[in-house]
């Protein structure tokens, strides 16, 4: 993509940053956000990067002001997770700051709002999902998020019909790789290295489709094209289904970290996707989850991966 002006929302979060960082060599990118991490604003900032502070839980939506109107493509992936278990304000919160960005950015070609997989009813564990199948929001180990996502979903949709903003839904699995935190698989290793549990079902293990920081940059002009009137819907993970215990014995295999794996009724629960929507969208994969796992090793903690060699 070249000669836009895109939007970034959660811009220093694991998916929007990378995304934002690639598209800032061609295009003008602007991103929104509290940026309460020090001197991460200085470093959007000195990518090219404009940035301005929105608050999503701002009542008025007066922090919206001073920023344009005339956005080409917008990314929405900034979030209030509901860590503190109140579902009445995770869904207004989320819903209302989403609602005033479709309305505020309504001259958009393309509105892309990031979801995600848990909002999916959970059936076997390694069920393959599909964006017909049913949800239900519940998540024991976080319940309000699936929960703002889905109202926040239906907020999306509305606005796309009412403000005849072309949008796509993207129901993301799990994202990793060398920027931000590394994701759900260097959670984990951080956890192996304190030698802490790593929680997983009592039998058999969670699956998911995880999607490397590479995969998901390649992919986001193609989620932009696809936005429709009614908003499209996709699911948006890697082609490969990896199992979390074969995650984390891998991780034990290229670090020689143990894997403290303890089986529990209640874990981060993870969704195995069917590729095939994404990928007639986007296209294949390019870096496999092995490969992957072990370049964001590199980046995070590369004083303790073994080198090839010694393998």
């Amino acid at each position: 993509m070249k000669g836009k002006k895109i939007l970034v929302t959660g811009g220093t979060g694991q998916v929007a940053r990378p995304v934002a960082e690639a598209l800032a060599a061609d295009n003008e990118v602007w991103c929104l956000g509290r940026f309460g991490t020090p001197g991460v604003e200085r470093e959007l900032n000195d990518r090219g990067i404009t940035t301005h502070h929105w608050d999503m839980e701002d009542p008025s939506g007066d922090s919206l002001k001073g920023v344009p109107e005339d956005f080409t493509h917008v990314l929405h992936s900034a979030v209030r997770r509901g860590e503190d278990g109140d579902f009445n304000a995770t869904v207004d919160v989320n819903a209302t700051a989403t609602g005033r960005l479709m309305q505020h950015c309504r001259l958009a070609e393309s509105f892309l709002y990031v979801s995600t997989g848990a909002v999916y009813a959970r059936q076997s564990l390694d069920h393959a999902y599909t964006e017909t199948d049913p949800v239900d929001g519940v998540a024991d180990w976080l319940p309000a998020y699936p929960v703002g996502k889905i109202a926040t979903e239906g907020v999306v949709r509305a606005f796309a019909r009412v403000l005849g903003l072309p949008a796509t839904i993207a129901r993301l699995n799990i994202a990793y790789g060398p920027g931000g935190y590394g994701g759900v698989p260097m959670l984990f290793f951080r956890r192996m290295l304190a030698g802490e549990p790593i929680a997983v079902p009592l039998s058999g293990q969670n699956w998911m489709s995880p999607l490397h920081t590479d995969d998901l940059v390649a992919h986001v002009p193609a989620l932009w094209k696809a936005a429709d009137v009614p908003a499209a819907l996709v699911n948006w993970g890697g082609d490969e289904a990896v199992g979390i215990s074969d995650c984390a014995r891998l991780l034990e295999e290229l670090t020689g970290v143990r894997a403290n794996l303890v089986p529990t009724a209640v874990t981060r629960e993870t969704y195995r996707f069917d590729p095939a929507l994404r990928s007639e969208l986007t296209g294949p994969c390019r870096v496999s989850w092995r490969e992957g796992l072990r370049r964001t090793l590199e980046a995070h903690h590369p004083q303790h991966v073994r080198d090839r060699q010694g393998e």
